[in-house]
């Protein structure tokens, strides 16, 4: 069964606070090095909120580690199953999409994994990543499109698109029924790398 989003914002909170205890951070220098608001720091420690992937990212990248680390459970080297509707939903549309992080691996050489959904009207609008990021995206059913800058991909079933990460990029479902797709995200040097850095939501 698909994990509660309360409970997932409470899961959150508890990786936050642990890694920016762990670094011997305060609040503010977290909020800080992740150019997010301290209230929004406390926010998402408490589990008050459900942060979007863009703050979830900023986060990750200010503490130095990936994006499932705050997300998933801690697992031991070698292999880690996700059963069917456990994999949490990091995005929900106004219209029913969802996006989970279906599988990623350990950092520093971080692979993630992401099964979207959209709906018609749709669309998800993503802020520029780290620059070694790479996205492979692959249309599964339905329409897609797909901006990176100024550049306009339409996608049908069976269409496939890899871009850079770093360039503000947006996917939208294009046609009048459903869509879906996979999307394989590539970050190497993980913690390494300078942050993606962005202002606060």
């Amino acid at each position: 069964m698909e994990i509660d989003t309360d409970a997932l914002a409470r899961v959150i909170g508890a990786r936050v606070r642990h890694e920016r205890a762990a670094r011997g951070w305060t609040l503010d220098q977290l909020a800080a090095a992740a150019g997010v608001s301290r209230r929004m720091v406390v926010n998402v420690e408490h589990g008050d909120v459900n942060p979007s992937i863009g703050t979830l990212l900023r986060l990750s990248d200010a503490l130095g580690v990936g994006l499932p680390a705050l997300v998933e459970p801690p697992t031991q080297p070698g292999e880690h199953v996700t059963r069917a509707g456990t994999a949490p939903v990091l995005w929900r549309g106004e219209h029913g999409g969802s996006a989970a992080l279906v599988s990623a691996t350990a950092s520093p050489d971080l692979a993630e994994l992401w099964h979207w959904t959209m709906q018609p009207g749709e669309r998800y609008a993503s802020e520029p990543h780290a620059p070694s990021m790479r996205e492979l995206l692959h249309v599964l059913e339905g329409a897609m499109r797909i901006e990176v800058g100024d550049l306009v991909h339409e996608l049908g079933t069976g269409d496939a698109i890899t871009f850079r990460g770093d360039t503000p990029h947006s996917y939208a479902c294009a046609g009048d029924t459903a869509a879906s797709f996979s999307l394989a995200v590539f970050e190497p040097g993980v913690g390494t790398t300078p942050s993606r850095g962005a202002s606060d939501d």
